[in-house]
C-alpha cells in the first residue's frame, strides 16, 4: 500500500528540483538574464568608450555634407549631398547587383542543374566541369578573376570592340544606346502594368477552367500578346515618343550613350557564375527527387521528354528546390558587399566612407547590419509566398 500512495502521489510529491515545471521556468528564466545582462553589459560598454573617447552618439551625422564623388550612381547625388544621400546610392547599387545576380544566376543555374542531367554525355561533363570549378573557389577569387583577368584585358577604348545594336565593349565597360523617352511616355508604362494584370487574370480563368473541364488554353502566347501588344499599341498612339541617344567613338574615349562600368560587370559576372553553380545542384537534387514513376506515368500518355521535364518533373522539384534556392539567393546579396575589393560604390564601401569620415563607427555599423537585415528579410518573404503556393494542397 505504502509503494501505491507513492507511485500515486508521482514526482511532484518530491523536490522542486526534479519538477519538470520548475526546472524548466528555472532555465528559461537564467537564459533571459543571461541574454538581457549580456546586451545590456555591450551597450553600457560602448557608451562609456564613446563618452571616454569624446565621440558624440546619434545619426544626426548623416545630414552633413559628404565631399565625396561616388562613380556609379543611380540616383541623383553630388559632392554637395548628405552622408545620408550617399549611403541611400550605395544601398541602391546592392540592390541592382543582387536583383541582377540572383535573375541570371537562377537561369544559368537551372540550365547547368538540367545539363548535369542530360542524356548527352558532353553536355553533361561541360555542366558538371562548371559546377565543380566555381562550387570549389572563394567568390572574392571569381571577382578577381573576371576585374582582372577578363575585363581588364579587354582592349582600350579607341578599340573597342563593336557589338550588334550600336553597342561597344572595351576596358571601360560596356557601352550601349540610352532610350530618352519624351511627353506621353506614361501611356507605355500604363499600358504595360494593364497588361499583366489582364495576363495574370487570364492564367487565373484558364486554370479554374482547365481544373473544371480539363480543357486547355494557350495562356502563354496569350500573356505574350498582351505584354507586348498593349505597349507597342499605347507607343503607337503615343506617337512613338522614343528616341536614342547612341554612344559615339572619340579620339580617347566614347560618348553618348549608357555606359556599364567593368566594377559593376565584374560583380555581376562573378555572383552570378558563384551562385548559379550551387543553384544547379539544388535543382539537380530537386528533380532526383521526384520519383521517376512520374516521368514513366507521362511518358506512358505520348508526352516526349521535354514536355515531361516542363510540365511535370520541374514543377514537381520547385517544391524541394525553393527552400534551399532561398539560401542561395541570400548568400548572393551578402556576397555583393565583397564589392569594396574592387571599388564598387556598394552599401559596404559607400558606409565605410562615411564611417572614416565621420568617426561615427557605432551608427555606421548599425545602419550596414540594418539594410542587410532588412534585405534578406524581404527576400525571404518573398521565397515564404513562393513557397507557399508551390506547396501541395490536400483536397
Amino acid at each position: 500500500m505504502a509503494s501505491q500512495e507513492i507511485l500515486r502521489e508521482g514526482p511532484s510529491s518530491g523536490s522542486l528540483i526534479n519538477d519538470p515545471k520548475i526546472r524548466s521556468l528555472f532555465f528559461q528564466t537564467l537564459v533571459i538574464v543571461l541574454v538581457f545582462g549580456s546586451i545590456w553589459w555591450i551597450v553600457q560598454n560602448v557608451i562609456d568608450n564613446l563618452h571616454r573617447l569624446h565621440i558624440a552618439s546619434g545619426f544626426g551625422f548623416l545630414k552633413g555634407r559628404a565631399g565625396f564623388d561616388i562613380s556609379d550612381t543611380p540616383i541623383a547625388y553630388t559632392s554637395d549631398s548628405t552622408y545620408g544621400r550617399a549611403i541611400l546610392v550605395g544601398l541602391v547599387n546592392t540592390i541592382i547587383v543582387a536583383i541582377a545576380g540572383i535573375i541570371t544566376a537562377t537561369v544559368i543555374g537551372f540550365i547547368i542543374g538540367i545539363g548535369r542531367l542530360s542524356q548527352n554525355w558532353l553536355i553533361r561533363k561541360i555542366c558538371t566541369v562548371y559546377v565543380e570549378i566555381f562550387r570549389n573557389i572563394p567568390p572574392l577569387l571569381v571577382i578577381f578573376f573576371w576585374y582582372s583577368g577578363v575585363l581588364a584585358v579587354l582592349p582600350p577604348p579607341r578599340e573597342s570592340i563593336h557589338l550588334p545594336f550600336s553597342s561597344f565593349l572595351n576596358q571601360r565597360g560596356f557601352y550601349f544606346p540610352r532610350a530618352l523617352w519624351g511627353d506621353g511616355s506614361w501611356l507605355i508604362f500604363v499600358a504595360f502594368l494593364v497588361a499583366l494584370a489582364m495576363a495574370w487574370f487570364v492564367a487565373r480563368k484558364a486554370r479554374q477552367r482547365q481544373m473544371a473541364t480539363g480543357q486547355q488554353f494557350p495562356v502563354f502566347w496569350t500573356s505574350v500578346a498582351l505584354i507586348v501588344g498593349l505597349p507597342v499599341l499605347a507607343f503607337l498612339l503615343a506617337g512613338m515618343p522614343l528616341t536614342f541617344d547612341l554612344p559615339k567613338q572619340s579620339t580617347f574615349n566614347l560618348t553618348g550613350g549608357f555606359q556599364v562600368k567593368p566594377e559593376f560587370l565584374s560583380l555581376y559576372l562573378a555572383l552570378s557564375c558563384y551562385t548559379a553553380a550551387f543553384i544547379a545542384e539544388i535543382v539537380r537534387a530537386g528533380i532526383r527527387g521526384v520519383s521517376r514513376g512520374q516521368s514513366e506515368a507521362a511518358g506512358a500518355l505520348g508526352l516526349r521528354s521535354g514536355p515531361i521535364l516542363r510540365l511535370v518533373v520541374v514543377p514537381q522539384a520547385m517544391r524541394i528546390v525553393i527552400p534551399p534556392l532561398t539560401s542561395q539567393y541570400l548568400n548572393l546579396t551578402k556576397n555583393s558587399s565583397l564589392a569594396i575589393a574592387i571599388g564598387y560604390p556598394d552599401l559596404t564601401a559607400t558606409a565605410g566612407t562615411v564611417l572614416n569620415q565621420t568617426g561615427q563607427a557605432v551608427e555606421g555599423v548599425f545602419i550596414m547590419m540594418i539594410a542587410y537585415l532588412v534585405l534578406s528579410l524581404v527576400t525571404s518573404a518573398v521565397m515564404n509566398v513562393v513557397n507557399a503556393r508551390m506547396a501541395l494542397v490536400e483536397r
